[in-house]
């Protein structure tokens, strides 16, 4: 969008804790040039002594935390967006006009809602009529085949100091695959037909000039979820989303989550017939 964006995240904590301690180092040092006793140990680790190799297993142990912190994650990529920007406009100070703001996707009605949400917010807003033209959505980049290779981001955090390639010349990052065997360790558990299909039926209510042209079929994943159609028609409209508070999902993961009563419980009610 013009004046923000939208990430829908995963994250892997097994697979980062799963990292040997040389790997942690190599990821972190991607994306910083980290303290000069980890660029020494990075160079020959044989060299150091038990007291050296205990303070570089708990710069190990600070890496793996945030390279699995989706606080840090967006300050890397927002501080690098803002450099990026503010170098294009010539000019210097803070870009963004707040922290970030995150729900807790809790089942998979959620996540498909959310994502949904993402890919069509461009034809919401009147930028693109269609999904093929809703440019910078994972939708577009699903159906064009451009999925890309791992992005790399860079940041200043302080006494670190920035390397790699500018954040405008980094590749496309890589999607999560659509994995509706659950053959992979970390897929999005939908058939990736049965998305867009899902996708194109929504948007036809978000379209101005197609509003209220209901396909007769309703799409498989709407079935399968039990996904009603006044959660196509709130979503559509851009009003789920803003029933709920920091968590996402039925009403009874939100209990599991909370037991007491939150925000959201009264939309939770209506997404699942």
């Amino acid at each position: 969008m013009s004046n923000h964006y939208h990430l829908v995240l995963r994250v892997d904590a097994n697979r980062a804790d799963a990292w040997s301690d040389n790997e942690v180092l190599e990821r972190w040092t991607q994306l910083f040039t980290g303290p000069d006793l980890v660029r020494r140990y990075r160079q020959d680790p044989t060299v150091f002594d038990r007291p050296m190799q205990a303070r570089i297993a708990l710069y190990v142990q600070e890496y793996r935390q945030r390279l699995q912190d989706i606080s840090w994650f967006m300050r890397v990529l927002n501080e690098s967006i803002a450099r990026m920007a503010n170098k294009e406009d010539g000019v210097k100070g803070r870009f963004w006009e707040g922290r970030f703001k995150s729900q807790a996707l809790l089942d998979e009605q959620a996540i498909i809602a959310v994502m949904a949400y993402v890919d069509l917010n461009p034809v919401r807003a009147g930028m693109a009529d269609s999904i093929p033209a809703s440019d910078y959505t994972s939708a577009q980049r699903r159906i064009t085949g451009q999925t890309g290779p791992s992005l790399t981001a860079d940041d200043n955090a302080g006494k670190h100091t920035l390397t790699g390639t500018p954040l405008a010349e980094q590749p496309l990052a890589l999607l999560m695959p659509f994995d509706p065997g659950g053959q992979l360790a970390s897929g999005i558990p939908f058939s990736l037909t049965d998305y867009l299909e899902l996708v194109d039926y929504v948007g036809r209510v978000v379209h101005p000039n197609k509003r209220g042209v209901i396909p007769p079929q309703t799409p498989n994943l709407m079935a399968q979820l039990g996904l009603t159609h006044q959660w196509v028609q709130d979503l559509a409209e851009g009003r789920w989303l803003q029933g709920f508070g920091w968590a996402i999902g039925t009403a009874q993961h939100l209990k599991q989550a909370r037991p007491q009563r939150m925000k959201g419980m009264g939309k939770a009610c209506a997404l699942v017939a």
